[in-house]
């Protein structure tokens, strides 16, 4: 046989001539090589020899790369598996690739992990579902391995492949795998068992006893002496919730998951929660309150901060089904006690779940019983609490209406506002739009606007670009008049900030600015506050006006581009500092396609191109031609470029600009630019 060669550790192709002979009688013929034989040997082979030889050479290659010293190498040689199955053919896979694969498996976990993955699929490379079981032992295998992210994997593929099995393959060959998975010495072959119930049970619809059989089973893994092989049960038992008939789960899964719910490790007990959801979710009202209101209560009073984390992080999924009676009565309780929990994590859960809870309940409950811990929140002395309530402290406006949102809210605004820390009232801020919808900006801007001023002033920049891309959504909700007396000044103080990223983002403020507002508020507002710049006597001030219009100038219309921006572009060509003078090269590089663009989308669709080389012909070529001069060879090469791009707006490229632009820059920038 072929897989002879890895008993002496020989090359499979240095075998290969030598077995070739024992294979001469090969039932398969024909099929093209992948690697060419050697043009200068001698072959005493007949056609039909060669035909076969040709066939097995890449098998031999591929074979011999499993047993290769280099990992990587028998990775790739894994993942072509399914190459060397198609070649061998059904019979041969089932017969001589899988056991050899079997006797493969003391290698390294990431050669494991690829095996697992590709015996997933190769269902069809051994025959198709009727011959699926002899995958099932290599997978048991790889299932009780050490290394756990193989194990998760093989399981994966064990539950795939059970959903293809036929009946007589899942009486004969999968529950006893699951039989000698559950009762294995190691506990990760009983940890590996716990994932395959779920899928085995699903696909066991005409073997009622062996779905009892697994129901059996399951409660001994439940109760194992090993915390990880409970976390497993704990961790797949809401799966098999799902797919178990409802009778099933009063009389055989509702005891287990009570079991586990008092686990005494509480990793176990914290994966209960999981499995309350999945019960719920096939529980009527009134079974939820027989059946899951005792574990509920034990779970939100639970003596582990972890596993009253788990149930606060998952409240509003635990409510959805409850019930009026056991959401009122036990839930809102519950709630508020999460949110007074001692643990910082627990309260900070709770508090992400409020806006939604909350929904769920009258505005007296939530004004009586919700709102007096959510007001000892705003203060609390952990700061990531009070920024997750500022997150979320927002979505109650609506719920409460106007009066109530002034009353009991406001305060808490006011306080959030005021917080020491920047990230909690940025979050608050970030959510202000529900509450603009409720109470109005008149009353939101008396508190509102101290707070971005001071943002906007803090002594940390991320804390400044944070407030700044906020901006945009404060002016949609704001509106124009209030920006304009309130915040415009605020907004342009950050054109001048002395980082070069808060200038950034300021200018890409006001392009979204002007998307919000539109063109007409950009030619009468913004772009008049920004063209003083253009002679300041600072050159990050001019700096920045370059940038700025470059931004804006892809959201305004053709005549502003034409009357304010390139004008004031063009300017900036006499000024003393180099890196502004490249910098109108750049700009009006960046600008000629836009307003290109721009003249053929406008005017209905019609072309307007007489505009554009009007611009081109008063404005930027005579600039341009000018900073091609300049002794500067930066501002040269950028000139140079700039040229180009003027040439190429009309598509015509036979127009000569290579040559203009070759005279005047360097050699190399000219190489540079041409290409």
């Amino acid at each position: 046989r072929l897989f002879g060669c890895f008993s002496c550790r020989r090359s499979a192709t240095d075998c290969y001539f030598t077995l070739l002979d024992k294979l001469h009688h090969c039932s398969i013929r024909g099929m093209p090589s992948a690697v060419p034989p050697n043009p200068g040997s001698t072959s005493l082979l007949s056609p039909e020899d060669k035909s076969t030889d040709e066939f097995l050479y890449p098998i031999a290659l591929l074979i011999d790369e499993l047993k290769n010293e280099d990992i990587t190498t028998r990775l790739n040689a894994i993942k072509r598996l399914g190459t060397i199955a198609l070649a061998l053919g059904v019979e041969r896979t089932r017969d001589e690739l899988v056991p050899f694969l079997e006797d493969s498996l003391d290698d390294e976990d990431e050669v494991l992990l690829a095996l697992a993955t590709e015996l997933g699929g190769f269902v069809e490379f051994v025959g198709g579902s009727e011959y699926a079981h002899v995958l099932l032992n290599p997978l048991q295998n790889l299932a009780s391995v050490e290394e756990t992210v193989v194990r998760e994997k093989a399981v994966e593929s064990l539950c795939t492949i059970s959903k293809v099995l036929p009946k007589s393959s899942l009486e004969k060959h999968l529950l006893p795998l699951i039989k000698r998975l559950t009762g294995g010495e190691w506990f990760m072959n009983r940890s590996s068992a716990c994932g395959v119930y779920a899928a085995a049970y699903a696909s066991m619809k005409d073997l009622p006893e062996g779905r009892n059989d697994l129901l059996k089973q399951f409660p001994t893994l439940c109760r194992d002496d090993t915390p990880m092989v409970r976390r497993a049960a704990a961790s797949n038992l809401a799966e098999l919730v799902g797919v178990v008939e409802k009778e099933i789960l009063v009389s055989k899964i509702c005891p287990i998951f009570l079991q586990l719910s008092q686990d005494e490790q509480d990793s176990v007990r914290m994966l209960a929660v999981d499995v309350l959801i999945a019960l719920e979710k096939r529980f009527s009202v009134s079974e939820t309150k027989q059946h899951l209101l005792g574990p509920m209560r034990t779970l939100f009073n639970d003596k582990s901060w972890r596993v009253r984390y788990m149930f606060a992080n998952n409240f509003v999924k635990i409510s959805e089904t409850a019930g009026p009676t056991v959401l009122n009565d036990d839930l809102v309780t519950a709630f508020v006690q999460l949110l007074k929990d001692n643990e910082a994590e627990v309260r900070s859960a709770a508090a992400t779940q409020m806006p939604i809870f909350c929904k769920s309940l009258d505005s007296s409950i939530v004004i009586q019983r919700i709102i007096p811990a959510v007001k000892d929140l705003v203060t609390d002395g952990s700061q990531h609490v009070r920024a997750a309530v500022a997150q979320k402290i927002s979505g109650l406006a609506p719920i409460l209406g106007k009066m109530h949102t002034i009353d009991a809210l406001l305060p808490c605004f006011l306080q959030l506002l005021k917080d020491e820390h920047s990230e909690v009232r940025l979050n608050l801020i970030s959510q202000l739009d529900q509450v603009n919808q409720v109470i109005g900006i008149d009353l939101l801007s008396q508190s509102l606007l101290p707070a971005i001023v001071e943002l906007a002033e803090d002594k940390q920049w991320r804390v400044r670009h944070a407030i700044i891309e906020y901006m945009p959504l404060l002016a949609k909700q704001l509106g124009v008049e209030f920006f304009n007396e309130k915040l415009g000044t605020l907004c342009m103080a950050w054109l001048g900030d002395s980082v070069f990223s808060i200038r950034e983002a300021a200018s890409e403020n006001l392009r979204k600015l002007t998307e919000v507002f539109g063109v007409e508020w950009a030619e009468t507002t913004l772009i008049p506050r920004v063209l003083p710049m253009s002679a300041h006597p600072n050159y990050l001030y001019r700096m920045t006006t370059l940038l700025a219009f470059t931004t804006i100038a892809g959201v305004v219309n053709v005549d502003l581009i034409k009357n304010k921006i390139v004008p004031t572009i063009c300017g900036l060509v006499e000024d003393p500092i180099p890196n502004i003078r490249f910098n109108v090269a750049k700009a009006l590089e960046s600008l000629i396609p836009i307003l290109a663009t721009k003249a053929r989308n406008e005017a209905s669709g019609k072309p307007n191109m007489e505009t554009v080389n009007e611009v081109l012909d008063k404005d930027i070529r005579p600039t341009l031609t000018k900073l091609n001069e300049d002794p500067d060879a930066d501002v040269r090469y950028f000139a140079a470029r700039a040229i180009m791009a003027a040439a190429n707006v009309n598509q015509q490229p036979d127009s000569g600009p290579t040559a203009m632009a070759m005279d005047i820059a360097s050699p190399e920038r000219a190489a540079t630019a041409k290409e």
